[in-house]
């Protein structure tokens, strides 16, 4: 939607309240001169809609009274933030009424809207995950979500242009495999044609996204939450660990989160790839899973791991003062 056009929408629900609004003052909510204000009502008596304007010093604009218009009229940005704060409020615990209430709500506002918007809408609904905790989310543009959500439900490969954190602009051919909603930011994975690889990328940081022709496949099983959260976790941390566990895979992914590392099946049990920011705190975490382990590397965490074992003999043969 244009920002003339939304803007003249914003002046129809300005003068929803009832009352006579001064051009002044509708000029100053709309960010507009007087002058286009004057040419906003115009158009809106064009579409037939009864705006009655009175001249002179104080004059301004207000609707014909009696005149029902329509109970809802969203423009795109308004009825993605409204689906999107229900579906989030649910999954965060802040809807008190229960799933109910908000299927009834999501229900009122998809029958009011323009029917291209609401499969727009219905393809995010049906890609994005949520992680949690739910945290204040970085803006991410309306027509970069909808329009990856709609490649992804479509299977449709895009072109976007994506600017990483050092700065660097770089045109990228993505199979759009989800969209991620984690720790306040908005996530796209799916493979890179030019990395051959799947890759992770913030839409923020994306200026712009294309439809393409081609079309592809998701990987059977594949779980976009896992791989943004495993995959933001591999540009953080400075330690590349990799593990043996002595325990099933089912265990494991029970008791490990996908925030930790990767997990894969093993001759001898499970590897466990991870990065880590400080190796004294994989060394307390493989004490703490209770599994026999090997180390395949770094041999730093080897030492850490003496480090730590030496510790717990001397806390372990230390003789309690006589009283204490």
């Amino acid at each position: 939607m244009t920002r003339p056009t939304a803007r003249v929408l914003a002046l129809l629900e300005l003068l929803q309240t009832g009352r006579q609004r001064t051009v002044g003052d509708l000029a100053e909510r709309l960010g507009v001169d007087e002058r286009t204000v004057r040419r906003y009502a115009e158009h809106l008596a064009d579409l037939g809609i009864p705006v009655e304007a009175q001249r002179g010093r104080y004059g301004g604009y207000r609707l014909a009274p009696g005149h029902k218009l329509p109970p809802l009229m969203l423009t795109d940005d308004e009825a993605v933030a409204v689906v999107l704060g229900l579906t989030v409020a649910e999954r965060a615990g802040l809807v008190t009424s229960g799933h109910a209430a908000t299927a009834s709500a999501l229900a009122k506002v998809s029958r009011v809207l323009p029917r291209p918007l609401s499969r727009r809408i219905d393809s995010l609904l049906s890609t994005a995950q949520f992680t949690v905790p739910v945290r204040a989310a970085v803006p991410a543009g309306t027509d970069t979500l909808l329009a990856l959500a709609s490649a992804a439900q479509a299977r449709r490969t895009v072109t976007m242009d994506y600017t990483a954190w050092d700065g660097r602009a770089s045109r990228r051919d993505l199979d759009v495999y989800g969209l991620v909603l984690h720790s306040g930011r908005w996530y796209v994975t799916g493979h890179d044609h030019g990395r051959d690889d799947v890759r992770t990328f913030r839409l923020d940081r994306i200026a712009s996204v294309d439809l393409r022709d081609g079309t592809y496949v998701v990987p059977v099983d594949f779980d976009a939450g896992a791989q943004v959260v495993s995959g933001i976790g591999a540009v953080r941390w400075s330690h590349q660990v990799a593990v043996v566990l002595r325990t099933t895979l089912a265990d494991a992914r029970e008791t490990l989160p996908p925030s930790v590392g990767r997990l894969s099946e093993h001759v001898d049990g499970v590897l466990l790839e991870a990065r880590a920011e400080r190796l004294d705190g994989m060394a307390r975490l493989l004490a703490g899973l209770g599994w026999d382990f090997e180390v395949i590397g770094p041999d730093a965490l080897r030492d850490e791991l003496v480090v730590l074992a030496e510790r717990l003999r001397v806390g372990a043969a230390t003789t309690p003062a006589p009283g204490a």
